[in-house]
């Protein structure tokens, strides 16, 4: 693998000014880049799915993202899952259509396989 960019990342634990504890992850000070945790308190609909998300997932991690110290609309999401936690996880991010339709496509994909062992042998 080749590095083509390399930067020192901070993960720092912050205070906002009303007193909130919050990761930041800071990617530049001069350009003022950095992503901030989403407050858990925060009484809005973000806030709520934050909540609501970390209960089930403890190590999930939502970050918006600050360029020259301005909000830029985008977000990072992350969590750390333990193998029978993915499933459920991803089934949060997907409709039951898309799974259903997947699902589908992989047991095709499956049945196709055994059918070339079934010839090979």
């Amino acid at each position: 693998m080749e590095v083509l960019e390399e930067r020192d990342v901070k993960l720092q634990l912050v205070r906002t000014k009303k007193g909130s504890l919050l990761y930041r992850i800071l990617i530049s000070e001069e350009e003022g880049w950095f992503f901030l945790e989403q407050n858990p308190l925060k009484e809005s609909k973000y806030g709520y799915a934050y909540r609501s998300i970390k209960s089930r997932f403890p190590d999930f991690y939502m970050f918006w993202e600050f360029k020259r110290r301005h909000y830029t609309g985008k977000i990072l999401l992350s969590s750390f899952l333990k193998k029978p936690e993915i499933d459920p996880f991803v089934s949060l991010l997907l409709t039951e259509e898309q799974l259903v339709e997947f699902n589908k496509r992989e047991d095709k994909s499956k049945e196709e396989s055994e059918e070339r062992l079934k010839e090979i042998e």
